[in-house]
C-alpha cells in the first residue's frame, strides 16, 4: 500500500477526488446545518460532527460495496426507448426528498415568527441523523461512481474520504454560524438545497444539466449577500455618526 501513494499518478486522483469531497461535503454541511437548527443548541454541534461522520461511514460503505453500486447503472426499467437504472431511481427519489423537505422548511422559515419555527420544527436527533444519513447516500452516489471511474483502488479513495471529513469538521461550525447569523444566507443555502433536489431529480430522469451553472448562480448569490450585509454595516455606521455629531456640538457650545 505504501508503494501506491508513492506514486505521481495515485497523488493526481487523490487531488481530484479530495475536491469532488470538498464539494460534496460544502453540500451536506448545509443541509447538515439546517437540519440541526431543530434541535436545542446544546445538541446541535454533537449532532453537526455525528452527522458528517455518519456521512462519511456511508460513503464508505458505498465505495466498499463497488460491486453493487456499478450494477445500479445497468437498465432496470424500460418503458419503449426510455430507461431507468437504479442510479436513476435513487436519484429521483432523493432528490424529491431533498426538494420537498427544503421546499418545507424554506416556507417555514419565511412564515413563522423565529420563535414559532424553532418549536414547530423542532424533533429528535435520531431522526435528523437518519434524514442526513438518506439524503448524503444519494448525494454520494455520482461521486462514487466517478470514483470508480478514476481508479480502481479502494485506499485511495478511502483516505480522499477520510481527508476531506476532517476538512468538514473543522469548517462546519463556521459555516453553521453564517447560516445562524445572517437570514439571507439560510434563506440561500436553502435555495440552494432545492435547485440542488431538482437537480438530482432531472439526472434521475436523465436530463442532464451542467452542475457548474447551479453553482456559479448559488455564488453570485452569495456576493449578493456578502453585499448587502456590508451595505447595512455601512448604514449602520453612518446613523451612529449621525447620532454623535449633535452630542459633540452641545458639548462645544458648553
Amino acid at each position: 500500500m505504501l508503494e501506491l501513494f508513492l506514486q505521481p499518478e495515485t497523488w493526481a486522483i487523490f487531488a481530484t477526488l479530495f475536491a469532488l469531497e470538498i464539494i460534496l461535503g460544502v453540500d451536506n454541511i448545509v443541509f447538515i446545518s439546517v437540519l440541526c437548527e431543530r434541535l436545542p443548541v446544546q445538541q446541535r454541534k454533537l449532532a453537526r460532527n455525528l452527522g458528517i461522520s455518519l456521512a462519511v461511514l456511508t460513503r464508505i460503505a458505498l465505495v466498499f460495496s463497488i460491486s453493487w453500486v456499478m450494477s445500479l447503472t445497468q437498465p432496470l426499467l424500460i418503458i419503449q426507448d426510455f430507461s431507468l437504472t437504479g442510479r436513476d431511481l435513487i436519484m429521483i427519489a432523493g432528490g424529491g426528498f431533498l426538494l420537498a423537505k427544503s421546499a418545507k422548511e424554506l416556507w417555514s422559515w419565511l412564515t413563522h415568527t423565529e420563535q414559532a419555527h424553532s418549536t414547530h420544527m423542532r424533533t429528535g436527533m435520531a431522526v435528523v441523523l437518519l434524514q442526513i444519513v438518506a439524503v448524503d447516500a444519494v448525494f454520494s452516489m455520482d461521486s462514487v461512481i466517478t470514483a470508480i471511474g478514476l481508479t480502481n483502488e479502494v485506499p485511495i479513495m478511502v483516505a480522499a474520504i477520510l481527508t476531506s471529513a476532517i476538512v468538514m469538521i473543522c469548517i462546519a461550525e463556521k459555516i453553521n454560524n453564517l447560516v445562524i447569523q445572517y437570514p439571507g444566507f439560510k434563506t440561500l443555502a436553502l435555495l440552494f438545497l432545492i435547485l440542488l433536489g431538482g437537480l438530482l431529480m432531472a439526472e434521475g430522469f436523465t436530463i442532464h444539466v451542467n452542475k457548474g451553472y447551479v453553482y456559479f448562480a448559488m455564488l453570485f448569490g452569495l456576493i449578493l449577500e456578502l453585499c448587502h450585509i456590508q451595505l447595512k454595516k455601512k448604514h449602520s455606521q453612518e446613523a451612529q455618526t449621525k447620532t454623535h455629531k449633535p452630542e459633540l456640538k452641545e458639548l462645544s457650545a458648553s
